[in-house]
């Protein structure tokens, strides 16, 4: 299995990351908000959902979880994360773990890490 502290955060660039209304409460528990202010600070609604994760910038994906550290590559709120992200990849593998594997079969590098680059 493919290690997911080496990954860039491919399923944090995921255009839809679904919460729900404890996942928001989790939220403004870690922040100390209340549930409309971590509401509207986090969250918008998108995609006929009421919560969905609000999204920033990121050099590689275009855009990517407001609460991604671009620069570590990494989860700012691991502990206090929605239930979306602690399931994640469930009992299979992530997406990008078999991108992962067909660019490092295709470059005859076991090393090779691909990470697409949005201008």
């Amino acid at each position: 299995m493919y290690d997911c502290k080496k990954c860039p955060g491919y399923c944090c660039s995921y255009p839809l990351i679904a919460l729900d209304k404890r996942d928001v409460e989790r939220l403004a528990r870690h922040h100390g908000l209340g549930f409309e202010e971590a509401r509207s600070a986090f969250t918008r609604e998108a995609h006929g959902r009421k919560y969905v994760m609000k999204r920033k910038r990121d050099r590689h994906y275009g855009a990517i979880c407001r609460f991604f550290d671009t620069e570590k590559r990494r989860c700012t709120i691991y502990t206090a994360r929605p239930a979306v992200c602690r399931s994640f990849p469930g009992k299979g593998r992530c997406g990008y773990y078999d991108f992962l594997m067909f660019e490092r079969r295709a470059q005859e590098d076991p090393d090779f890490v691909a990470v697409t680059t949005h201008r």
